[in-house]
């Protein structure tokens, strides 16, 4: 079967690279990709019909959607009134991600253990609430905001500077949560769900912050480690009962049209797991430590999930750790230069794994052509080793400008678990 993986980054790499262990590269093609992704070919992914058309032209009868823009505008439900299959949740389901009031007043009508929250349509009508909270709380924008539309604040001065950046990014009247915040610690959850079962990949944990030791902006993700070791029987348990089972019968309750990946970003603290978000699709970074993990064959999943036998599938893990630190330009998430050649990369060790997002071809090198611009995944026995064999890997790699975190997979626990 000839396969399409909608997308363009570091994401889509990594499912192509899974979908083309059992499938095989050629019979792979990447819309639009990148210069570092093998199998890439222009595209205008938000263009359904000429996506439709490429496919017939090249007997295409699989899509894996990797970016969330597509599925909220409806990228599924135009391929289910054809006869290629295609993998993600429909316009009405993806808004579990599309909208943060949807996914919030989702989780409070079905149980799913998450934060207290209000509702606004104005920055000014906001400001008593976020008052009476002494400025500790979290703003998260209503729309896709691509992981940089919310602000953890922790007293007035940053609210009321989160609120004059919100202000300048979305206007006055913009719609937007207020929660209270949580102070733990973070873990991703995904899983692979035909809308009644889910198989679920390792727990992972993304780091945002652009800087060292959580600090700075966030970005769209500057590395990921999995499986989280502090992911005990009793914690995957309590997650499974507070969070993930109420949301299948959510799903199901609300007849939401879901055979996809279902992301859960966790916050854990003293009092237990909340849910933060969903994401209507794989994660990134996450992605690109969560399929080298994975131990199936993902073709055979994906067509479970759309006939409804995942259940039937195998699914394992592989042994070990992993880890991604991801090389950004300088300046991200902010402005950044493009252009610059990247160098090194004939110099990596042989098992690592350099997933591209942001990268183009001047003719001779890969330059640099995004924030985000590869993703160093290397394996480990133990945490330890995955996070050392990253680090030296990385070091073999340069470009103008070039930044990455120094800490990624080091995180000191806020609690046990």
């Amino acid at each position: 079967m000839k396969i399409a993986i909608i997308g363009s980054g570091g994401r889509e790499h990594a499912i192509a690279w899974k979908l083309a262990q059992n499938a095989g590269w050629e019979n792979i093609y990447v819309l639009p990709g990148n210069a570092g992704i093998p199998r890439s070919f222009s595209a205008n992914i938000n263009d359904f019909e000429a996506l439709e058309q490429y496919c017939r032209e090249n007997s295409i009868g699989l899509i894996v959607v990797g970016p969330e823009q597509p599925l909220a505008n409806g990228i599924v439900d135009y391929f289910r009134k054809t006869d290629i299959k295609i993998l993600g949740p429909t316009k009405s389901a993806a808004i579990m991600e599309g909208s943060k009031i949807f996914a919030k007043e989702f989780m409070r009508r079905h149980g799913v253990a998450t934060s207290d929250f209000e509702v606004f349509d104005h920055v000014d009508a906001a400001m008593p609430y976020i008052h009476s909270k002494n400025g500790d709380c979290v703003i998260k924008y209503d729309g896709l905001a691509a992981g940089k539309g919310v602000f953890v604040c922790n007293n007035m001065p940053e609210a009321e500077a989160a609120m004059i950046e919100f202000r300048e990014t979305y206007g006055e009247k913009s719609n937007f949560i207020v929660e209270d915040k949580i102070v733990g610690d973070e873990i991703s959850i995904i899983g692979l769900t035909d809308g009644k079962t889910i198989r679920l990949l390792p727990p992972a944990q993304d780091h945002k912050q652009v800087y060292d030791n959580d600090l700075g902006p966030n970005t769209g993700g500057m590395g990921a480690f999995c499986p989280a070791p502090f992911y005990t029987d009793k914690l995957a348990a309590e997650i499974d009962r507070l969070i993930i089972q109420p949301t299948l019968r959510g799903i199901e309750k609300d007849a939401l049209d879901y055979k996809g990946f279902l992301y859960f970003g966790v916050m854990m603290d003293e009092k237990g797991p909340k849910l933060l978000e969903y994401n209507a699709r794989l994660g990134d970074p996450e992605t690109e430590v969560l399929l080298p993990a994975l131990n199936a064959n993902l073709v055979a999943a994906v067509l479970a999930a759309l006939d409804g036998s995942l259940e039937e599938i195998d699914w394992s893990w592989n042994p070990g750790f992993y880890v991604d630190v991801v090389l950004t330009s300088g300046g991200y998430p902010k402005s950044f230069p493009k252009g610059f050649a990247i160098k090194g990369l004939e110099d990596v060790d042989k098992d690592t794994l350099l997933f591209y997002a942001g990268v183009k071809s001047n003719g001779e090198d890969l330059v640099t052509d995004g924030g985000r611009v590869i993703n160093v995944v290397c394996k480990g026995t133990t945490l330890e080793e995955a996070i050392e064999n990253a680090y030296q890997n990385c070091n073999k790699i340069c470009f103008e400008g070039m930044h990455y975190r120094k800490d990624i997979g080091k995180r000191i626990l806020k609690n046990t678990y």
